[in-house]
């Protein structure tokens, strides 16, 4: 069985049995690739993310907390040229359902330009962390969890 991308997933987050795909959200050119690395969940953007698939992906990542457990989501947006004001709140309100479910969030691979495109809409990311890139986001979330024994 396959979804929407033919990836042999059944739907984004829920990988076929035997499926080497974590799951990912297909459609319009975009893919959302979600990859489960121990108690973290790793989400790549890349290009342009249209409305309808941010929120569709706001569900996803908060349906994949609550049946996984993890304990944490990097969310990489070095592929992503350009975060709006409606990105940016998703990337927040995503931070938000991570941690009532008791998972950190960490961004990773903010462009210069991003980030001060940000600051220009005065969007302050509350409850998002970041990270110059995935491999200091992990050691951020791994580091949290040793020093404060898994709790968010």
């Amino acid at each position: 069985m396959t979804g929407p991308s033919g990836n042999g997933t059944a739907g984004f987050g829920h990988p076929v049995a035997g499926s080497p795909v974590a799951g990912s959200l297909g459609g319009h050119g975009f893919t959302v690739p979600v990859l489960r690395l121990g108690d973290i969940l790793l989400v790549t953007l890349q290009g342009e993310l249209h409305d309808g698939m941010a929120e569709q992906l706001q569900q996803d990542i908060t349906e994949r907390i609550a049946h996984t457990r993890v304990t944490g989501v990097v969310i990489d947006i070095s592929g992503v040229d350009i975060v709006d004001s409606f990105l940016g709140r998703v990337l927040a309100e995503i931070a938000a359902g991570a941690r009532l479910l008791a998972a950190r969030t960490v961004l990773a691979g903010m462009r210069p330009a991003v980030a001060i495109t940000l600051v220009e809409l005065g969007l302050t990311l509350p409850g998002l962390r970041t990270a110059l890139d995935v491999e200091r986001a992990m050691e951020l979330l791994t580091a949290d969890e040793h020093r404060d024994g898994g709790s968010p």
